[in-house]
């Protein structure tokens, strides 16, 4: 494989700063935002975190025109105060408008102020011409009190003229000429805008208009200038992101589908007891592209109408969390790695085995034989740490050593609490690795989801009574319903193997020790089988053999998922010996250093999972009775 990787340092990999170029691994989806961007298609973008799927409504936004992008003005309206008037103008020449405005009224405002200073002047110099004047002709006291009265009288005036102007200035806001305010400005925006509103509350997903105290008496804010464009208006002939767009309110999403469909949404108040409420805006527009995005939970939770909408008028892409594990894809690896690099701008390039290392990881996270995980999150994450580690010792470039380090520094959550989890149950001995005993068995589960989540050791212990008055085998741990169909679904197992039915006889008990997590899924139904046959026949199990897999009626043992954090957290554990299913052994990837600390035995069926892991000194007729009915040796 190193063949394939022409280059010393990622510093040799050429990287497009075209964010579509960017994308690793889904070319079905690039093709169709592609179009989209041509043909303005909504689309909805379901998948994994970490897929892209922001990134290729970034790309979207990227590939759009720019010419045809304007600012939004709003204006008082003469006749009616509530609903401010909307106006349209090239991108970049609102601002000119608001100039303009404001020089208006500032000259009017200049011209008042040029008479308010004449007639304070008149006002203070008036009273003692008048008190020299009549002091003069009939004596000071008839000019004391003139000027007593002019002083009184001028004062009156000047807050009466001063009072006036400030009403004037109230109705000239009000009138038509008044200065506008600027909605959505595009002033020297080099791309169509892109609007994340991923979580956004109503108001600043539609518009707002904000609340007036003072809204009565002339006293109050006009109404076109207490308005908020919302992120649809300030998307105008751009793209709005919305991941997890099940998660808005579905009254919102109502509104937003109104928006998608007429192309223009007009502002209004979203809080009921706000004056804003009382104000609604001519319609603003906002033609955007939509780009909605989430999970497969987010499909049933999703409004149908908006949906339909987005179907109907664009595209459904599923994004895709693996590719196969080819040379060609191998390189978009190291692509990736080294546009991470670019975009950081902090740490140092990746040599060509830090690489390969990260292929490596890209394999193992994949969790499927024969590919490389896609969901590059949480691989940028191990980029980053490797690289940080590379700076703090001054290496030029990061190696595999920086990769390894970074590992144990940047372990997830899931990671950390399986530590501890082991670490404790072994300190008070839940967890037994050495030794047998009867009915007690190591079984593997995982904690997270996705690409975070991390092996644990799951103990089972059965026992078997005599009775038969329970109706089902009785299970106890936290279990969830797929958990529990397994456990019911070993009676099967062992009536084919033993011929009798256990529940006319006996009364079966299954505990997941200490299971405080919760235990989900089938892959320890083979665990579970093997501490109820153990029980049954009083046939000790080896303590330091773990095992995982699903179990089907027939015996067969079937893949299950996590394998290689599942074998990770038996190496762990300290256990020898670990068994899975055949058809799960290419799916392990772990080092070489790590993965022979422990023997990997690949099973088939119960009857050699049973053959491995009990202990047959004096019961060899049991087990060969089950490898007979098993049929394979």
């Amino acid at each position: 494989m190193k063949d394939e990787f022409k280059f010393k340092t990622t510093a040799d990999i050429k990287t497009s700063k075209r964010i579509i170029d960017q994308v690793v691994g889904q070319e079905d989806a690039v093709n169709l935002i592609m179009k989209a961007s041509r043909q303005r298609r909504h689309v909805l973008l379901i998948g994994e975190p970490g897929t892209g799927k922001s990134m290729l409504g970034m790309a979207l936004a990227e590939l759009l025109p720019k010419e045809k992008l304007v600012d939004v003005l709003a204006f008082a309206n003469p006749n009616d105060e509530n609903m401010p008037l909307i106006r349209s103008y090239p991108a970049g020449t609102g601002r000119e408008v608001i100039s303009k405005g404001r020089m208006q009224a500032a000259g009017g405002l200049k011209f008042q102020n040029i008479i308010m200073f004449v007639l304070l002047l008149i006002a203070m110099i008036a009273p003692w011409w008048a008190f020299d004047h009549y002091s003069t002709q009939y004596g000071h006291t008839v000019g004391a009190i003139i000027f007593v009265s002019m002083f009184l009288g001028g004062m009156f005036f000047l807050v009466a003229f001063m009072f006036f102007m400030s009403f004037g200035a109230k109705m000239n806001r009000m009138d038509k000429g008044s200065a506008p305010k600027l909605v959505v400005d595009n002033f020297r925006k080099e791309h169509a805008p892109f609007l994340d509103a991923t979580g956004a509350h109503a108001g600043a997903l539609l518009g707002d208009v904000l609340h007036d105290p003072f809204q009565s008496g002339g006293l109050g804010t006009p109404a076109h200038e207490r308005i908020v464009a919302g992120m649809i208006h300030k998307a105008h002939m751009g793209v709005l992101f919305v991941d997890e767009i099940a998660t808005l309110q579905p009254h919102t999403q109502q509104e937003l589908l109104t928006a998608v469909q007429e192309g223009k949404y007009s502002i209004t108040g979203q809080s009921e007891r706000s004056a804003g409420a009382m104000v609604r805006t001519e319609a603003v527009p906002c033609k955007f592209i939509l780009v909605a995005a989430g999970n497969a939970e987010t499909i049933k939770d999703m409004h149908p109408a908006l949906r339909s909408r987005i179907r109907g008028y664009g595209y459904e892409i599923y994004m895709k969390d693996t590719m196969p594990d080819d040379e060609t894809n191998r390189l978009k690896i190291a692509q990736f790695v080294a546009q991470e690099v670019v975009k950081d701008k902090k740490i140092p390039h990746f040599s060509k085995e830090a690489v390969l290392y990260i292929v490596e990881e890209a394999r193992r996270r994949a969790n499927r034989k024969g590919h490389l995980t896609l969901r590059f999150r949480e691989l940028g994450g191990l980029i980053r740490a490797a690289g940080d580690i590379a700076s703090e010792e001054g290496a030029k470039v990061v190696e595999k050593k920086h990769i390894l380090k970074a590992k144990k520094t940047a372990r997830s959550l899931e990671e950390q609490m399986a530590d501890k989890y082991i670490e404790r149950k072994k300190e008070y001995e839940v967890i037994v690795t050495k030794g047998t005993k009867v009915g007690r068995v190591n079984g593997l589960a995982v904690i997270g989801g996705g690409s975070s989540y991390s092996g644990i050791i799951l103990p089972i212990e059965a026992e078997i009574t005599p009775g038969g008055k329970e109706h089902s085998i009785i299970a106890t741990g936290k279990l969830g319903e797929i958990a529990k169909e397994a456990v019911t679904n070993v009676s099967a197992i062992i009536k084919r193997y033993f011929g009798e039915d256990i529940k006319g006889k006996y009364d079966i008990y299954v505990q997941f020790l200490q299971t405080y997590e919760g235990v989900e899924g089938d892959s320890a139904s083979i665990a579970v089988a093997t501490s109820i046959i153990s029980a049954l026949k009083k046939i000790p199990i080896k303590q330091d053999i773990a095992m995982t897999g699903s179990l089907s009626v027939r015996g067969e043992v079937l893949p299950i998922g996590g394998v290689s954090s599942k074998v990770d957290a038996a190496i762990d554990a300290g256990l020898t010996k670990v068994l899975v299913p055949k058809s799960n052994l290419q799916d392990i990837v772990i080092d070489k250093d790590r993965l022979s600390k422990i023997k990997i035995v690949p099973v088939e069926t119960i009857g050699q999972v049973l053959k491995e892991a009990l202990e047959w000194k004096g019961n060899q007729g049991i087990l060969k009775t089950i490898l007979s009915s098993n049929g394979k040796q």
